[in-house]
């Protein structure tokens, strides 16, 4: 049985017992009408062919189908008989129309109860990654953690999110709720979750998420980002959570080295140290054309991280590989060896 399926005959048996705690006054009230009737029946009735008493059983099949109006049998001369016969049926439909119709439609119509069926989907995940905030940013991880092959659970407090719905076409179970709310977090299966990724756009519930998930789960890999640059530092050590980005952080170098003219692809920090990665396109009449690899990467101070000619693609280039004019280049380097590199490329150096 592949995945899919499995997850979805398990959810639907949740699903079904979710409901049937949720309708259990009514089918209580059902059942005691079916079995209290049929033992009226067992005590008072007396078929006219046999003129004995009717077995429990065949009182309660009576009643059963005395509710439906389809009873096979005889209408009783006894004014407290004839009180029950329609008694019974009252009874018996008004307590289905109440519940357990109800309970039908909602077992079937999951679009009506859509998110408790998120919440059934959700329960048959396990070793997934939880991402709590589907704003922008939100709907990037999801995006990205689902190409590295993992599995993903969404929490987003607003339910007319912008994304929410290209999230769900995803196959992304999304559980509308404050992640700070006492149970939502475990709706998402966080018990049984390897990493959290708390990215709302609040710092302060930011960290009470990020609290609440190692409390219910001590092991699990928490990341979050927070735009206090300075907060996030603190509760990096304070808390001992494994990632804490800062927005900030994370925006500054790449717009500084935006306006280097330098085609910087991704930069951030480690530590105190700026790295970029970068495109570099050999034009036709640069300088570099001609350079092997391992020339250009020791003159420039840089590391080349991929090589696309015009056949093949290549993430550990050969250091003897001979650039050509239309060959791309993605190089790992400090601002001031992209901008000479870039620099000797226009033939400007």
């Amino acid at each position: 049985m592949n995945r899919p399926l499995r997850r979805y005959l398990q959810a639907s048996l949740r699903d079904v017992w979710v409901l049937v705690r949720e309708s259990r006054t009514s089918l209580w009230l059902f059942a005691a009408v079916v079995l209290l009737g049929g033992l009226a029946l067992r005590m008072w009735y007396i078929s006219p062919d046999t003129q004995q008493h009717l077995s429990y059983a065949e009182a309660v099949y009576a009643t059963f189908t005395l509710v439906f109006l389809e009873t096979y049998l005889r209408f009783p001369r006894v004014w407290y008989l004839q009180i029950l016969f329609f008694l019974i049926p009252v009874a018996g439909l008004s307590v289905i129309a109440n519940g357990v119709v109800h309970f039908g439609v909602m077992l079937f119509n999951k679009q009506a109860r859509r998110e408790e069926w998120q919440v059934a989907i959700a329960s048959t995940y396990s070793g997934h990654v939880v991402v709590c905030g589907l704003g922008r940013d939100g709907y990037r991880v999801v995006e990205q953690l689902l190409k590295f092959g993992h599995e993903v659970i969404g929490i987003e407090r607003n339910e007319q999110g912008q994304f929410l719905d290209t999230i769900r076409s995803l196959n992304v179970p999304v559980i509308i709720s404050d992640a700070r709310r006492p149970g939502a977090l475990s709706k998402a299966g966080v018990e049984r979750a390897t990493a959290i990724v708390i990215c709302t756009e609040d710092d302060l519930a930011n960290l009470a998420i990020a609290l609440e998930a190692r409390e219910l789960n001590p092991d699990i890999r928490v990341v979050m980002r927070m735009f206090d640059a300075e907060l996030a530092q603190k509760v990096n050590k304070a808390f001992g959570i494994q990632a804490v980005f800062s927005t900030s952080a994370l925006a500054a170098p790449a717009l500084a080295a935006a306006a280097t003219q330098t085609n910087v692809l991704l930069s951030f920090y480690v530590d105190d140290t700026l790295l970029n990665v970068s495109e570099v396109f050999i034009q036709p009449c640069s300088p570099l054309v001609g350079y092997e690899i391992a020339a250009l990467e020791k003159e420039f101070d840089t590391s080349v991280i991929l090589y696309k000619g015009q056949q093949t693609v290549d993430l550990h280039p050969d250091p003897q590989i001979c650039l050509q004019a239309g060959d791309k280049i993605v190089v790992f380097a400090s601002l001031d060896a992209l901008n000479r590199l870039h620099k000797c490329n226009r033939g400007s150096g």
